[in-house]
């Protein structure tokens, strides 16, 4: 079974930084995608961006407009999140995602983590 494990949301003042972990185990597609999405309290979840694991390629949602970056460590099977620049905007329950292909849509994901809470204050 897939288990997917987030940490490191936290407090942050606007403008700070913060990088999220997701902690991979029990991994069963070949070509595997992991995204982050995020939620924030009354709005529907919405992706932020991906990592396809084989290659590390990369890709995110137009609006974070390079803010952030996504990394994967083999050895450790744990994808990343760094967040720079945080904005009040980005407050949110940050998730973990796994899929067999690429996407952009909670229905691409087949796995999901728990969240972790992010709050940025102004």
């Amino acid at each position: 079974q897939v288990q997917l494990v987030e940490s490191g949301g936290r407090l942050v003042q606007a403008g700070g930084s913060l990088r999220l972990s997701c902690a991979v185990s029990g991994r069963i597609f070949t070509n595997y995608v992991m995204g982050w999405f995020r939620q924030a309290a009354g709005k529907e979840r919405e992706f932020v961006g991906a990592i396809i694991w084989m290659s590390g390629s990369t890709f995110y949602e137009d609006s974070i407009k390079g803010r952030f970056t996504i990394s994967r460590d083999n050895a450790k099977n744990t994808v990343y999140m760094q967040m720079n620049s945080l904005q009040p905007e980005d407050t949110a329950v940050y998730f973990c995602a796994a899929a067999r292909k690429a996407g952009r849509t909670s229905r691409d994901y087949d796995y999901w983590g728990q969240g972790t809470q992010v709050t940025v204050s102004s």
